[in-house]
């Protein structure tokens, strides 16, 4: 039986060396497979170290990571003491005056400048309701005095009508209650003159009786004399009674207690009390300066209604203020009396000035920069800084201005 030939491709036919790289090749491919595999779940693993270094730095700051965060020029993370954005913000502070120094007996914060006592917003009159502005008396710049003028609304009209009336009607029961007076004066005398007569006629009609009794017993007149005039005396009696009840009745100490002048002096109160009234409500047509100052901004023109803006602002830039908002933290350092220094690239000099008030209340900051990352939460203390009188010259033209305080901490008293 003839032998199988073998296959061309088979192993005993083949070179030695090729036979070896074969197998080579075929255990070498299964551990490449498994290393990439292996590299693949290390991938995630490594990221998630790296995020948890970095949250862990972060928050607990060792001592190698805040000396590069101080040699960069890097916020602390909100696991320390101070947020990553407080008031006191490096980049809104650069940006305002890059020329502020942070130092260890200063205490650098955000503030703003305001006329002393604050800008007042000039609202219409309480009751006024839809009235709308129909003139201006001022413009913006202008300075007034407390109780001046500055708009008219347009219920004027209304209300001064309503003031004549009320004025012609105190002048009427004015009238009234003088008629009345004199009435009662006038009849008081003509009471007292009435009385006088009725004695007079009295008196003769009792001597008439007399005589006519002394008459009777000489047998000179009749019983019908002596009686007729014993009943004229009779009647002169009760006539006098009758004037004497009519003069009591307006002969009194005070002319003012009689009931007919304080029905009119009643009705002369109530008019005057209207004319009161009609006084107070034509102020509703009156927009008047509550304080002495210089009209900062107004809001309206005439023909419009005052909105939540008001009418306009007024403020007493003769004395310039900064409010100073200072972190909690460093509240504590300042102290009345502190010399400050206010400054702002729009400022053509620095300001002085000294800390006038420390407010009682933590507050949130109002006063922030554009940085997204900024913390507008953080909590503050606003600080009154008055300016001396060169520097309100200068910084009257810049209200709400946002500046830099820096306030020499112990210096004061």
């Amino acid at each position: 039986m003839a032998p199988t030939p073998q296959d061309p491709t088979s192993e005993a036919d083949l070179p030695l060396e090729a036979v070896d790289r074969s197998k080579t090749n075929a255990r070498a491919e299964l551990p490449t497979r498994t290393s990439r595999f292996k590299n693949a779940r290390i991938i995630p693993l490594l990221m998630l170290c790296i995020a948890f270094g970095g949250i862990a730095g972060l928050y607990f700051q060792p001592p190698g990571l805040q000396l590069v965060m101080r040699t960069f020029g890097l916020e602390p993370g909100a696991g320390t003491s101070s947020p990553i954005a407080v008031p006191l913000n490096h980049t809104a502070i650069a940006e305002i005056d890059p020329s502020v120094v942070p130092g260890p007996d200063k205490v650098i914060g955000l503030g703003a400048l305001i006329p002393d006592g604050d800008v007042a917003t000039i609202a219409p009159p309480f009751g006024s309701g839809d009235a709308r502005v129909s003139v201006l008396l001022v413009e913006e710049g202008e300075s007034v005095t407390a109780g001046t003028t500055l708009a008219v609304l347009d219920n004027e009209a209304p209300y001064k009508a309503a003031l004549e009336s009320a004025e012609a009607n105190v002048a009427l029961r004015e009238a009234s209650l003088q008629q009345t007076r004199s009435s009662i004066q006038a009849s008081l005398e003509e009471a007292r003159a009435n009385l006088g007569s009725a004695e007079a006629a009295a008196r003769n009609a009792r001597k008439d009786y007399e005589r006519a009794r002394s008459l009777i017993e000489r047998g000179t007149i009749s019983e019908a004399v002596l009686d007729h005039r014993r009943a004229t005396s009779d009647q002169a009696a009760r006539v006098v009674e009758q004037a004497r009840a009519t003069l009591s009745r307006y002969d009194t100490a005070d002319i003012n207690t009689q009931v007919d002048v304080v029905v009119a002096a009643r009705n002369f109160d109530a008019a005057k009390a209207e004319l009161t009234q009609a006084q107070r409500d034509l102020e509703k047509a009156y927009v008047r300066a509550p304080l002495t100052g210089t009209v900062l901004k107004i809001h309206v023109h005439p023909g419009e209604k005052p909105g939540a803006k008001g009418v306009m602002n007024i403020g007493n830039i003769e004395r310039m203020t900064a409010e100073v908002e200072i972190y909690q933290t460093q509240i504590g350092d300042v102290t009345l009396g502190d010399p400050v220094e206010i400054t702002a690239n729009a400022l053509p000099t620095s300001l002085r000035g000294t800390v006038s008030q420390i407010g009682l209340e933590v507050e949130r900051q109002t006063l922030i920069d554009d940085d997204p990352a900024a913390n507008t939460d953080a909590r503050i203390v606003e600080v009154t800084v008055m300016l001396d009188e060169a520097s309100s010259s200068i910084a009257a033209r810049f209200t709400n201005l946002q500046v830099v305080a820096t306030i020499q901490v112990g210096s004061g008293s």
